[in-house]
């Protein structure tokens, strides 16, 4: 039988959404972002999204975190942009415990972090989860690989936290030195788990699970070993919402991933995460009762050049706003000979080409070619803007 980290883990929707609710309430009271309480979660729609580069501006104006709503924290992070994040040493600050708990990692465990403690939080959010479940961590983070297999070795690691691929790294070097290591565990993450090298790792009998996190948010969703999609985090709320507004999508369709995070220190309210995916229907088999998603599927930050102008969502979002039969758009960059082509295809119950041409121009700031299609006809990829010109 499965052993969860808490009992929230297997709440039902209405428990979870009430106390949800009641949390983002609080918060909401607490720090004066809203006019008055929400009547449920899907009341967020009618408040703004942040985007990171909101953030990027806000904290150049007011450094170093925008004005946001931030308590008592102790770190202060760096990521590319360059963005600021703030840190905290309490239990569990970031829900990393509950994807380590679904690993299997815990007590008697040592966990190699290799993931880096140089100015972005990734090292310390594995840290802080690693003391939720009680295991021990070798703080490694990346490179001198020698000296990680070695430490590996006469530690007796039991578990790996980094990215997918650097395990196999140290697996190799430890081989290649002729070690023995004693890693059964490992919870990865800040990059694409390949089918192919899971399966490897399973042949070293390594069992090898993924997580969706942000320096921002924390952990966002996570695997459990049913590795039936990534089931959302306790302690933030989902919204797919269609890329380049905050518009919900319909149950099942990819759109952006939109997360608000119930943090106390840190409650950021509806961020864009600029990445793509999907809702998947029923619960995991594992138990957990949570949202599940598909996991990472592509960029929602589709703005692409097309005969020197920048074509963003957003524009395609205001394109479909303008007529009440569009269902969806999507516009695709072609080449023919030397020059840029741009053809918008509307799914639409009607309505003329003619006209529609007239609305592209003034919302895209440029002329193209309109292809009506059923609804129904664009593929389900979340992608509202599509390049597919050659560049080699």
């Amino acid at each position: 039988m499965t052993r969860h980290f808490d009992d929230l883990e297997t709440r039902s929707r209405d428990a979870r959404e009430a106390a949800q609710l009641a949390v983002l309430n609080g918060l909401l009271a607490r720090y004066g972002q809203a006019d008055a309480p929400l009547d449920s979660l899907a009341d967020l729609a009618r408040l703004p999204v942040l985007r990171k580069s909101d953030l990027v501006a806000r904290q150049k104006d007011a450094p170093p975190f925008g004005n946001l709503p931030v308590g008592d924290v102790a770190h202060v992070f760096q990521s590319p942009g360059p963005i600021y994040e703030p840190g905290g040493v309490t239990a569990d600050w970031w829900r990393m415990g509950r994807f380590l708990h679904a690993c299997g990692i815990g007590r008697g465990d040592i966990v190699q972090n290799c993931f880096s403690y140089h100015l972005v939080p990734a090292g310390m959010i594995f840290e802080n989860g690693a003391r939720a479940v009680g295991a021990r961590v070798l703080p490694a983070g990346t490179g001198q690989t020698e000296l990680q297999a070695r430490a590996a070795h006469d530690v007796g690691v039991t578990a790996y936290a980094g990215t997918p691929d650097y395990l196999k790294v140290i697996l190799d070097k430890a081989d290649e030195m002729g070690l023995a290591l004693r890693i059964t565990k490992a919870a990865v993450g800040g990059g694409a788990l390949f089918p192919s090298l899971r399966a490897e790792y399973a042949e070293r009998g390594i069992a090898c699970l993924q997580c969706y996190a942000t320096a921002d948010l924390g952990n966002i969703a996570y695997e459990s070993p049913a590795q039936d999609g990534m089931i959302v985090d306790e302690g933030v709320i989902v919204e797919i919402v269609t890329p380049g507004t905050g518009t919900p999508v319909a149950a099942g369709e990819v759109g952006e991933l939109v997360v608000t995070s119930l943090n106390p220190d840190y409650p950021l309210l509806r961020f864009a995460t600029g990445d793509l995916s999907a809702v998947l229907p029923g619960t995991s088999p594992c138990g957990r009762t949570n949202m599940r998603i598909k996991g990472w599927m592509g960029r929602a930050d589709q703005t692409t050049k097309i005969k020197g102008m920048f074509v963003r969502p957003e524009q395609v979002a205001a394109l479909v706003a303008r007529h009440q039969e569009i269902a969806r758009a999507r516009v695709i960059a072609t080449r023919e000979g030397e020059a840029d082509v741009m053809t918008v295809r509307i799914e639409a119950t009607g309505g003329d080409a003619a006209c529609y041409a007239g609305s592209v121009a003034e919302t895209l700031k440029l002329k193209g070619r309109v292809e009506i299609v059923p609804p129904g006809s664009l593929p389900n990829d979340g992608k509202v803007i599509e390049d597919l010109r050659s560049y080699d």
